[in-house]
This record gives structure tokens, C-alpha cells and sequence, in this order.
């Protein structure tokens, strides 16, 4: 859905010091950047025509402002008309509509955001920029990776294509810092907030749009990489059982459930050389390898993490006594998936918002399935505000993208809240529909060891108090 304004400025500044919330909580927040700023902005839900209504003052107790009416006709705040041209204070949690009552104009709440300045958990931390750069590009990191047993970090993009160009000339990763064999090799996202915050302190630091752009076009590892691994150690287990120093059963019995089958023997026209990269499948246990000249999906685009079924399932190859290989239901597009429960993890796992939402589905004449399939082709259209989906990579997922069942569950919840918010009142059981909304909506603690309250108050809603406004 298209944002409901936008805050006219020439220099906004990085963060945020106040924002304009919509009533309409299937609109994004206005944020004021500026300590002066003219909100400029749809004004009527059903027009898509902008308009300059307020500007907005910053005051000197960072707290309040002032808002100027800037429209040709009154506003309200808080309640009281505000005329043309005139000006009044607010503070957190002010009230303001764009127009008269009654006449379909959008109405906004004020909220003052606290600076980092003022933050009590503040902690400064010294850290020397020369060792925190890519000893390959000589950069600040960028999307870092820590490589083991060394423990020495590089760029994704970097490491990436060193992995590749050793794979071509040595039997052995070397890292590029000490020379040690690497065993294996993944993203480090405690690195990643270091780094951000070092760009944020020198700006200077940060590299071109076009070399993030360059290096991110070269950047492989989505999760842990064993590098060098299985392909020749299988081959000596095989030749010892040959030649007789071992009998065949018995190493065959030895050999690991979690052993590649690609390293065993070529599949579908590939199979592992010594020093094939290999992932490590989080559901089964067992190794595929790392394959960037395939098509199939080996990660899950919302967790990063690797999964074999889709991959496996490709090469018609199936799980047996001494290989473990996911089945393709593990590892599906969003599009191909049969919903026949609300998830666990619906509505922040409240089990009365549960049931009211298969109450109102049952009370529709649908199913669960119907319910998803309407949400997931409004979520492929960008429909939906995204900002809600505890999803990694978010805005690249569509309906044919392949996630793990975890993250189907996320997916499937976060659909489930929006079909909820938009149940017009009269679509939701007797019992559920004179409720007021929790100050704290979604992010009730309540919710979860109150029984009463969670029947007595609607936690689909956006908090109006606490942290997560």
C-alpha cells in the first residue's frame, strides 16, 4: 500500500525526531526529520491527491511542537478547531484529523521520538578503523564473514570470490590474513552492526552505490560453508575397503548419514571435487553441495539459512537408511503450500486472537486456505505494508519464493494480522466486536499470562504506549 505522506525537506537528517502515526493502520507513518518541516500528504483516504495542510516545529524540550494549519479550511487537534493560519502546541500522543469531523478526513497521532543523545543505555566504544577493514579489498567490511578456526573477517563479496578462485588452483581455502587452511567460513551479523556503526561515525568510510552494488553481485555464503569437505576423504575410506585393510560392510557402516551423495558418486551430471564447498542442511543434518550455478534454491530467503529438500528433490533423489535428505515438503515456494491451520505463532501466540480469527473464517464461508491464497496474491502486488514481516530480505519475497517451514509460519501469521485489521466490525463475533483496543496492541506482555485480559481487550492492533511505538 503507498505511503500516506511525506515530510517536504531539502537536508532531512539520518534519523527520525517525530512521526505522524495514521488512524488507518494500513498506512505508514509520516517521520519529520527536519526541526521545521511542511507535512505534505494525502489528506482524504479515498484520494491519492497530495496536499500541504501543517507544518510542524520542533520546540526547545525536544517533547512538543508546534503545528501551523497550512490548509484552506480548519483542522482538528485534540478535539478543538484549529483555523487557518493559526498555530498550536502538541505533544506525544496529540490527536490532529487533516480536516472537519466527520467528512472523511485522515486523522493522525503525534508521537516525539527520543535521540540517541538521550539515551541512557548509550555506550562508546573505541575501536581502531584499520582493524576493521578487508585485508582482500582493503575496505571497511562489508557484509562480514568470519572464516574458522582463524577467526579472521572479510567481505561476503570478497571471501566469496577468493573461495572461488582457490577452488581453481589449490586443493585448499587459505586465508588471505595468516595463510591457514580454512575449515569453514559464515556470515557474522555481530560484525555487521560494528561495521554500520563505524560508517555512521565517518561517513567518509562508506564506499560508492556502484562498489556495494559490485560486491554484492559477488557474494555467496547465505549461511555456514565447510569448505574442502567429505569428496576426498570418502574416496581414501572407499580405497582402504578395497584394499582390503577394511571390509567393505564395515566401512560402509562407518560412513556418516550426513555424507554428500554428490561426493559419492555424480548426480545429475555433477559431483564434488576435494575442494567443493558444502552446506549443511539445518532440518536433516545432511551435506549438499554449495552450487551457484543452479537454479534451485538451497536457502531460505527469510532465514538465510540452508535447506536440501528443493535441491535434492530435483535430482529425483530420495532419503534411505544411510543418507538423510529432506522431503520437498520441507522446502516449498510460499505459492505451493496447503495452509490447514492458523500457525502457533499467530497474533504474538495469543490463543483467544486465534480463535476469533477461525471464528470470523468459519463465519465467511471459507477456508484457512481460501483466507491465505486472497492475502499471499495481495502481498505478491505489494499490496501490504511490509514493515510488520519478521522476515530477513522481506521486500525481495514474492509468492514463488522458497521458504522453510518456520518461516511459512511467519509469513502465514503476518497475513493473518492484516486480514484481521481489515474485518469491517460487524464481520467479527458478538463477543469480540464491542472490545476496546490494549494500549500496548501487539506487544502486550498481558496478553500471554492474563487470561481475562486477553479475552477483555483486542490485541491485533498497533500499540499506542510502550516500546514498540
Amino acid at each position: 500500500m503507498p505511503d500516506v505522506g511525506q515530510s517536504s525537506s531539502a537536508k532531512p537528517s539520518d534519523e527520525p525526531w517525530a512521526k505522524l502515526v495514521p488512524s488507518d493502520l494500513s498506512l505508514s507513518n509520516v517521520e519529520i526529520r527536519l526541526g521545521e518541516e511542511v507535512i505534505c500528504s494525502e489528506i482524504i483516504s479515498s484520494s491519492l491527491e497530495k496536499h500541504k495542510w501543517c507544518k510542524i516545529t520542533k520546540n526547545g524540550d525536544q517533547s512538543s511542537a508546534t503545528i501551523l494549519n497550512m490548509s484552506g479550511h480548519v483542522i482538528l487537534v485534540n478535539g478543538v478547531d484549529l483555523p487557518i493560519d493559526e498555530e498550536i502546541v502538541i505533544n506525544y500522543g496529540s490527536e490532529i484529523s487533516a480536516g472537519p469531523e466527520g467528512q472523511g478526513y485522515l486523522a493522525f497521532r503525534f508521537e516525539a521520538m527520543p535521540s540517541v543523545d538521550t539515551c541512557p543505555t548509550s555506550l562508546t566504544i573505541t575501536i581502531d578503523v584499520e582493524h576493521a577493514k578487508c585485508s582482500i579489498c582493503l575496505n571497511v567490511w562489508h557484509d562480514v564473514v568470519t572464516v574458522a578456526p582463524c577467526l579472521h573477517d572479510f567481505c561476503n563479496g570478497c571471501f566469496s570470490e577468493w573461495i572461488r578462485m582457490s577452488q581453481l588452483k589449490h586443493a585448499n581455502v587459505l586465508c588471505p590474513q595468516c595463510k591457514g587452511v580454512v575449515q569453514c567460513v559464515g556470515r557474522n551479523h555481530f560484525m555487521n552492526y560494528i561495521e554500520q556503526d563505524i560508517l555512521r561515525a565517518d561517513p567518509t568510510l562508506r564506499r560508492s552505490d556502484e562498489d556495494i552494488a559490485l560486491i554484492e553481485s559477488y557474494a555467496s555464503i547465505k549461511s555456514n560453508l565447510v569448505l574442502g569437505t567429505s569428496g576426498g576423504r570418502q574416496s581414501r575410506k572407499r580405497a582402504r575397503a578395497l584394499d582390503g585393510l577394511i571390509p567393505v560392510a564395515e566401512e560402509e557402516s562407518r560412513a556418516s548419514a550426513s555424507t554428500c551423495l554428490q561426493c559419492v558418486s555424480a548426480i545429475g551430471g555433477f559431483s564434488c571435487s576435494q575442494n567443493t564447498a558444502h552446506v549443511q542442511c539445518q532440518a536433516c543434518g545432511g551435506f549438499m553441495p554449495s552450487r551457484t550455478d543452479s537454479n534451485v534454491p538451497q536457502h531460505c530467503l527469510g532465514c538465510d539459512r540452508a535447506f536440501c529438500g528443493a535441491y535434492w528433490h530435483s535430482l529425483s533423489v530420495t532419503s534411505s537408511a544411510t543418507h538423510r535428505v529432506c522431503s520437498r515438503d520441507t522446502f516449498l515456494p510460499i505459492s505451493e503450500r496447503t495452509i490447514s491451520r492458523i500457525p502457533f505463532l499467530t497474533h504474538n501466540r495469543n490463543r483467544q486472537e486465534q480463535d476469533i480469527t477461525e471464528r470470523c473464517i468459519q463465519g465467511m464461508g471459507k477456508a484457512l486456505q481460501d483466507i491465505i491464497s486472497e492475502w499471499t496474491a495481495k502481498f505478491h502486488s505489494r499490496q501490504i505494508d511490509r514493515t510488520l514481516l519478521k522476515l530477513n530480505h522481506a521486500e525481495m519475497i514474492s509468492a514463488g519464493t522458497h521458504v522453510c517451514n518456520e518461516c511459512s509460519d511467519q509469513f502465514v501469521s503476518f497475513l493473518l494480522y492484516w486480514f484481521r485489521l481489515s474485518l469491517p466490525q460487524n464481520l467479527l463475533p458478538a463477543d469480540a466486536s464491542e472490545r476496546e483496543n490494549c494500549w500496548y496492541g501487539y506487544s502486550c506482555r498481558t496478553q500471554f499470562h492474563n487470561v481475562e485480559h486477553a479475552k477483555k481487550r483486542n490485541h491485533v492492533c498497533r500499540p499506542t504506549r510502550g516500546s514498540a511505538v
